[in-house]
Parts: structure tokens; sequence; C-alpha cells
């Protein structure tokens, strides 16, 4: 404005009547950009979050690794989401989707290769890829935007992003939680009528429970002549899901591999003989053919895709993505297909389910890292993220406290969203093991319970045998963890 002015008044041929229109039009400029200024201020002050221009990041483009959805709604979802950033900031986003467990090796090469996107947001980040990077002191500090919002979050999502960096020799934030998955079990409303029961006959009695499904198979196979197998678990090695329900059957036995300083249980015969007894009573479904033959070479959405074919009448699954693939065919969505909590635990008590919290981290090797903030700390306003969610489908729930105010997340007219969020707004959920100690996140990598399970059924292996083998594995992991 000053170089005007100034040329404004040294300038010989211009007359005094044009100097004067020209200083009053650059004091109404001047007046209009206060104006315009305050107004953005006063937008702003609604919540902390919002980002602030910054004219040293115009020519930056802010590199984002996400997971792909499972549907095109999803994908959409988030889409608009960088759209709308784009557009306030005047910042650019280079975007790009990988399949899950591509994104996790992708990450990884890009760290080792010293070129790491900016922000990585991985379903198997909290169990893969944050402890262990945080713990490595690859991750970078968010605890800046973290910090500001704390109260909005439930305890157990903080512990969930709350990691242990060996180099700063400190616990803090490196992580953002996203949204939450916990498991549940899907089935077809329509398969249990025509075998002559109905969900109303669903016990909540543990074992009476799992004995349903198979009496399930048996009418269906003698009765109806249909072979469709009673329960879909998982035995491979290569399905997450395996580990994942897994683990949710060790917690419903009470089976307590790590305690509270996150120190390994192992050795107590008592969690052995724990792991030696899920193990058995995991793979004898398997074992008296009420899980499909074809379940010890199933991948990552093969339990989906069985169900969805009818090939099984039910199988447990860490989001919402069964639901989401019908919920554009109404009388399927709300009609055929049911959602279903897990039982009461063996002792009677209410199951406390696994809560998989889903995170986007700023690597700390990233070019932009105070870009990459901005935008997460855009991204997890509650408007934005609810709205993100409910755009998606509701595939996965809130994590942010004002989110969940949201009618949407609680209505009964919608028995899957409905279904998982009780539990979850009960307070009814605990974390991985990987929240505890990074070196279970190699555990996880592994997945060695899905290799103790895939011996027992394949190779004809004990449960005993199979349980001390991946004890002996586990150790063998934490002894490099210390």
């Amino acid at each position: 404005m000053d170089k005007f002015y100034l040329a404004a008044k040294y300038n010989t041929v211009v007359s005094r009547r044009t100097s004067y229109r020209l200083k009053l039009s650059l004091c109404y400029a001047f007046i209009g950009l206060l104006v315009s200024l305050i107004v953005v201020a006063c937008g702003d002050s609604k919540t902390t979050l919002s980002p602030v221009n910054d004219s040293s990041t115009k020519n930056t483009v802010l590199k984002i690794w996400w997971d792909k959805g499972y549907t095109l709604e999803e994908d959409e979802a988030l889409q608009q989401v960088v759209n709308r950033w784009e557009q306030q900031t005047g910042n650019k986003v280079k975007l790009s989707l990988y399949t899950s467990d591509e994104l996790s090796q992708k990450a990884l090469r890009a760290i080792q290769a010293g070129n790491p996107p900016d922000i990585v947001m991985n379903d198997n980040g909290d169990r893969l890829l944050s402890p262990r990077l945080a713990w490595e002191g690859k991750l970078a500090n968010v605890s800046d935007v973290i910090e500001p919002i704390k109260h909005l979050y439930p305890e157990t999502i903080l512990k969930s992003v709350y990691f242990y960096n060996n180099l700063e020799k400190q616990r803090s934030y490196y992580a953002i939680p996203i949204h939450q998955g916990i498991p549940h079990i899907f089935y077809w409303r329509d398969l249990l009528k025509l075998a002559g029961k109905s969900e109303k006959d669903i016990p909540k009695d543990w074992d009476a429970f799992w004995e349903f499904w198979k009496q399930v198979q048996d009418s269906l196979w003698t009765q109806q002549n249909q072979k469709i197998y009673g329960i879909g678990f998982p035995m491979s090695i290569g399905a997450v899901d395996t580990y994942e329900i897994f683990e949710q059957i060790l917690e419903a036995y009470e089976v307590q591999l790590l305690d509270s300083q996150g120190q390994l249980r192992v050795d107590n015969p008592k969690v052995r003989q724990g792991i030696i007894d899920c193990i058995d009573w995991y793979t004898k479904f398997y074992r008296q053919g009420y899980v499909p033959p074809e379940a010890v070479n199933w991948l990552n959405p093969d339990n989906n895709r069985q169900l969805l074919n009818r090939f099984v009448v039910m199988t447990p699954n860490n989001s919402l993505s069964i639901p989401g693939a019908v919920r554009q065919n109404f009388d399927t969505y709300h009609n055929k297909l049911g959602t279903i909590g897990y039982p009461n635990k063996p002792n009677g008590k209410p199951m406390h389910y696994l809560a998989l919290v889903k995170q986007a981290v700023v690597l700390a090797d990233s070019k932009n890292q105070k870009l990459a903030k901005k935008f997460l700390a855009y991204f997890i306003q509650p408007e934005i993220t609810g709205n993100y969610l409910k755009v998606a489908g509701g595939r996965f729930s809130p994590v942010h406290k004002l989110v969940w105010k949201d009618p949407f997340w609680t209505n009964p007219k919608d028995p899957h969203i409905w279904a998982v969020s009780k539990p979850i707004t009960l307070g009814q959920t605990r974390l991985f093991y990987t929240a505890q100690n990074p070196a279970y996140s190699i555990v996880v990598k592994e997945n060695i319970w899905g290799k103790a399970l895939n011996k027992v059924v394949v190779n004809k292996i004990y449960p005993q045998q199979a349980a001390d083998e991946a004890i002996a594995h586990i150790k063998q992991i934490f002894e490099q963890w210390k």
C-alpha cells in the first residue's frame, strides 16, 4: 500500500483531484481489509481448531496417504474434506489412496528411503505403524494439536495415541485419533427363518450362543438341503480378522497377556493354559465342520464376501463394512441383515470390546509438518469429522464426544449403527495391547495367533504345541524390544 501511496504523491502528471480520489480509494481499501479480517476472526472464534492462512506455505503441496475406503462414498467423503480445506486455506493437497495392507508397507518403505508423505492414515496404524514408529522416533509430536481439545476425548481414545519415544525417553501424543471400530457379529435374518429360528432365539449365554449357530447350520443342511456354513471364523495367516477375532476370544475368557505396565504374563501358568484353551475353542468349529474349509486361505475381505454371498450364516467383523456394502438396498439393510454384539463372557460378565482406534500420523521427516498439523486440526473439528463419518456411511464410529451428540449414531431405526454404538457409549471397550507396548505391534504384524490357529487346523498339531510355539515367539520379540 505504501508504494502505491508514494507513486500517487510524487507522480507530477497526476492532478490533485485524481490524487485525492486515489487516497480516498486507498483508505476504503484499507478499511475493507480490516473489516474482512475482523469477520474472519469472528467466524473462527467458534473453534480454536480452524487453520490460519500462512503465506509461507502457499507454494507447498501437502502429501497425504490414506486408506482407500470399502465404498465409493468413503473416498468421496474424504475428498470433500480435502477440497473444502484447499478452498478455505488456498493450500494444495496431493491425496493418494491405497489398500490398507499396501499402505502400511509403502509407508515404511518411504520412511526408509527418506521420502515420506506428510500424513499417513492407515486402518492398521494403531497396531502396526503408530506404536512402532513412535518408539523409533519417526513420528512428529502432535501434542500441540491434541492438548487444546484433550478434554473432548474419552480417556481410552487418548491412551490409544499416547506412545513412548525411545529416543526422547518419554511418552507423548504421536498420533491423531480419527475414528474407531469394535467387533460385532453380522448374520442373515432370513437364513435364520429358513432354519426355523429368529433373532429372538439367539441366546446371550456364551456356550448357548455358539451352539445356536451350529444348530442353524445343521437345520439348513438336513432340512433345507442348503450347504451354508454356520460360522465365518477366519483360520488364515493372511487375514487380520483372524487375530482380531481371536484376541476378542482371549478377552472373553479374560486371558490377560500383558500387565498394567505392558510387561508379558505368558509365563504365568494360568495365562498359558488360557491361551491353549482359547486356541482349542476357536479351532474346534473348523474341526467340527461348522466353518468353511476355505477359511484357512481367506484374505482380509473374504469373511465379508462369504457372508454377503450367503456361504456363511454369520461372521464377526471390526467395522460396519458389511452393512455398508448393502446400504443402498433398503430391504436387505433393514430387514434381512442383522448386527448383534458378542454374548456375555463365559463367566457371565458383560463383554468388553477391543477398540480399533484409527489414527493419522505426521512423519518426523515430513517436509511440511506445520501444514500437516493444520490440516489435521481442521479435520478433527467435530462438525468436519462428524459429517465425514456420516457421508462415509457410518462404517466407523466417532472418537469425539461432541460428535456422539448427533442422533445419527444412536438412532434405533438404523439397526447396525445403533447396535455398535451401544457398547461404545457405555464404555465397554479396551485397547489392543499395542497401546501398552510397541513390541506387540510385531506380534500383530507377524500374525502369531493366525499362525497358531492355522497350524492346528492345517498341520493337525495339538493346541498345546501351537500355544507354546506362539508364546516362545512372542517372548523372543519382546526380548528384542527391551
